[in-house]
C-alpha cells in the first residue's frame, strides 16, 4: 500500500485548505484511515480518522467543529477539509492507513504512511 498526500501549502488564519490521501496497492485490506500531524519541535498528533466501511469519524478535541474528514471509497482517496484555521494548525500533515478495523488514534496502531504535506497557517 501507498499512501500520497497532496494539497498542503501556505494560507492566512481564517482560510480553508483540503487535504487528499491517494491511496494504491491492496487498498481492501484495509479499515482504516487517519491524519496525524507534527509540528517544529513537536511530536506528532493525531487529527482525525475514518473508518473506511462505516464511515465513523473521529477528530483531535483542538480541531473538532473546524475540520471535517471523508472518503471516497472508489477513488481509494481520503481527504481532511480544514476550515477557519489557525497558526497553532501549521505542521506537517501525514495520512496513514490501518489493517484494524477498530478506532485508534496512536501512531502504533497505522501500518501505512505518506510521505506528508506542508500546512503553514499565517497570523
Amino acid at each position: 500500500v501507498q499512501l500520497q498526500a497532496s494539497g498542503g501549502g501556505l494560507v492566512q488564519a481564517g482560510g480553508s485548505l483540503r487535504l487528499s490521501c491517494a491511496a494504491s496497492g491492496r487498498t481492501f485490506s484495509w479499515y482504516r484511515m487517519g491524519w496525524f500531524r507534527q509540528a517544529p519541535g513537536k511530536e506528532r498528533e493525531f487529527v482525525a480518522l475514518i473508518m473506511w466501511t462505516s464511515g465513523r469519524t473521529e477528530y483531535a478535541e483542538s480541531v473538532k467543529g473546524r475540520f471535517t474528514i471523508s472518503r471516497v471509497k472508489v477513488e481509494s482517496t481520503a481527504y481532511l477539509q480544514m476550515n477557519n484555521l489557525k497558526p497553532e494548525d501549521t505542521a506537517v500533515y501525514y495520512c496513514a492507513a490501518s489493517h484494524s478495523d477498530y478506532v485508534g488514534v496512536l501512531e502504533g496502531e497505522y501500518d501505512y504512511w505518506g510521505q506528508g504535506t506542508q500546512v503553514t497557517v499565517s497570523s
